[in-house]
């Protein structure tokens, strides 16, 4: 799909006040998990991610999944992560999707958010490897589970498989919008760079693109969940973002 403009941003757009508000409610949220004994390590739609690699594995940073070959062993995210679902901090983003969605040109049809993902990346070293939101077509649709009727197995840590949701309203849905946000003040942390992949078939000297745009607190960045990117590895301090995804109908 050729796109006239390939992410959105909106600079400073989220005041430090709510930045901070975020932040207390997303280590709140961290806490209270941690205390009731749940993981807090974020997964992946592959389950590649540090916790559940095998003793040895190599962090892929910023190779491309398709030059590892199967049998090595690999991880591609080391982060941490809960879920948020304040309707004031959805009453504080979604304009932006609905703005970006409007002024890139896009116009795509959507009509319902994801639960908000507050992550946290430690240094040294935590990261996310080059992935997809979602591959954005029928193949990727969301399908309802259904305990004792659905074929595929839970995971053995009790998740669902991947592909299926039990959220009525994202089932026959795929992820279009992606949106992060920097909650960070300046400077307190280095590393962990957002960059895109915007594909062989681009222009080679712009394939790759370092997001600095989103570097300045309350900054947003909103583009295609299908678009390729990742988080390089955090050197110092500690990165907290808050990501949404927003669905709609297949392309027809």
């Amino acid at each position: 799909m050729q796109l006239k403009y390939s992410y959105w941003w909106f600079k400073s757009a989220i005041s430090p006040e709510n930045c901070q508000k975020i932040l207390d409610c997303g280590n709140a949220k961290i806490q209270q998990e941690l205390e009731t004994g749940n993981s807090i390590d974020a997964i992946t739609f592959g389950d590649s991610q540090k916790q559940d690699a095998p003793e040895g594995s190599t962090a892929l940073n910023e190779t491309p999944l398709s030059e590892i070959n199967e049998n090595q062993k690999t991880y591609v995210r080391d982060s941490k992560a809960v879920w948020l679902n304040e309707d004031w901090i959805y009453d504080l983003i979604v304009p932006f999707v609905h703005e970006a969605n409007k002024k890139a040109g896009w116009n795509w049809q959507t009509d319902y958010h994801e639960m908000l993902q507050f992550t946290r990346y430690d240094s040294p070293g935590g990261f996310y490897g080059w992935h997809k939101d979602g591959p954005s077509d029928w193949n990727g649709v969301s399908k309802r589970y259904i305990h004792g009727v659905t074929q595929d197995p839970l995971k053995p840590n009790g998740r669902l498989p991947s592909g299926y949701v039990q959220d009525e309203n994202m089932i026959g849905k795929i992820r279009k919008i992606s949106m992060t946000i920097n909650l960070n003040e300046p400077g307190s942390y280095a590393g962990g760079n957002l960059k895109f992949d915007f594909g062989m078939h681009s222009d080679k000297q712009h394939r790759f693109h370092e997001c600095e745009e989103i570097r300045p607190q309350g900054s947003v960045i909103v583009f295609p969940s299908f678009v390729d990117h990742c988080v390089t590895p955090v050197t110092s301090g500690t990165r907290y973002s808050l990501v949404m995804w927003t669905l709609g109908d297949p392309w027809k």
